[in-house]
């Protein structure tokens, strides 16, 4: 069976929150008329890149992940509009990684794509595991605008044998967001305002993988 891979630019903001920070009210935001119910997922990644680190350098990540509705390998290349990911899904017959003792094993599509930026062997840095619920932000007509997800994370740094965890929220624009930059930047401006009533703060971390790193 080939692996067929999907792109799609991701636009979302990351905010930092305690634990016991409450959910804010995610109607006050413009377009937002109702909230999904909430939908737990549970996510377990490891990220992978060269010994020297050639994907890191050419702002790349390389993770495998399961759990979730896009479960599968994933290239994150970070663009000035936001991160684009093509996810390949996980092949039972020749994807090797399921074991999470065991090293997965890059899939020939996988490595085909990464070519032009980097070449194995790779190794895993971290694993990432994230008790994440998630939550459908929809519009008038029933659209999603946006997905919200609550994650509570643990992360282990494999280089440094280091664990950390913390609770961190992301909103990620959908395809009922607006097309205009500016009412895309009035949205998460809106959501700046409502998390930091709640008590939190925009994340200074671009991803999770930086931050399991210490980075």
């Amino acid at each position: 069976m080939s692996i067929e891979p999907l792109s799609a630019l991701e636009i979302e903001r990351k905010y930092d929150v305690g634990d016991g920070t409450p959910l804010p009210d995610w109607t006050g935001l413009p377009r937002i008329a109702s909230v999904g119910e909430a939908e737990p997922r549970a996510l377990d990644a490891r990220y992978l890149d060269t010994p020297d680190g050639r994907l890191a350098a050419a702002f790349t990540a390389l993770r495998r992940r399961t759990g979730g509705p896009d479960e599968g390998w994933h290239i994150k290349q970070s663009t000035a509009e936001g991160k684009l990911e093509t996810h390949f899904p996980l092949d039972d017959r020749g994807d090797v990684g399921a074991d999470a003792d065991t090293d997965p094993v890059v899939p020939d599509a996988v490595l085909a794509a990464l070519a032009e930026v980097a070449a194995p062997p790779f190794i895993v840095l971290a694993r990432i595991r994230n008790a994440r619920t998630a939550y459908a932000l929809h519009d008038a007509a029933g659209a999603v605008v946006a997905e919200f997800v609550d994650d509570r994370v643990t992360a282990t740094d494999l280089r440094r044998g280091v664990d950390t965890s913390w609770r961190e929220w992301e909103l990620e624009l959908g395809p009922a967001a607006p097309a205009d930059p500016a009412a895309r930047a009035a949205l998460f401006a809106a959501a700046d305002r409502l998390v930091v009533e709640a008590g939190g703060r925009v994340s200074p971390s671009a991803s999770k993988l930086g931050r399991a790193l210490g980075l």
